[in-house]
């Protein structure tokens, strides 16, 4: 199963911001989650359309099943 932890950001215009983390560590804490997101924040290194990251929205976690059916 394939994991993703997605963090959301309110961005200057009004927004939502998400930057999607493939395979992250699977014991990654709340807190840890905060932190780097304020230091993404703090950073200012995102932007673009949708504007500056100005506050943390959410996290989540998504576990992702793949199954391939055979083809022949």
């Amino acid at each position: 199963m394939a994991k993703v932890l997605e963090l959301q950001f309110d961005t200057a215009l009004g927004k939502t911001a998400t930057i999607a983390i493939d395979a992250p560590k699977p014991n990654v804490t709340s807190a840890e989650i905060q932190q780097v997101m304020q230091t993404i924040i703090m950073s200012n290194v995102f932007g673009g359309q949708a504007g500056a990251l100005i506050g943390i929205k959410g996290a989540r976690m998504i576990d992702r099943q793949v199954s391939e059916f055979a083809m022949n």
